[in-house]
């Protein structure tokens, strides 16, 4: 990451089950694996390929993804 590009932390979630969109607060530290959808109820986990559900539903990567461009483990 530029030293002049800024963290996001805030990304809107679309859940893929009802299309319910959610402004969420991303961690910096750890990823988020499970998301209940706050629609319907469904749980939300990561695509193959993805780390977690900001990556995978999310309109910013999560912060890890952000600063080191891979994701968190």
């Amino acid at each position: 990451m530029d030293a002049k590009q800024t963290l996001v932390l805030q990304s809107t979630v679309t859940c893929p089950f009802c299309g319910h969109h959610a402004i969420e607060q991303m961690p910096t530290n750890s990823c988020l694996f499970f998301y209940d959808c706050l629609a319907c109820g469904e749980w939300l986990r990561p695509k193959e390929g993805d780390c977690c559900v900001f990556c995978s539903y999310g309109t910013v990567p999560c912060p890890p993804k952000q600063q080191e461009g891979s994701c968190c483990h």
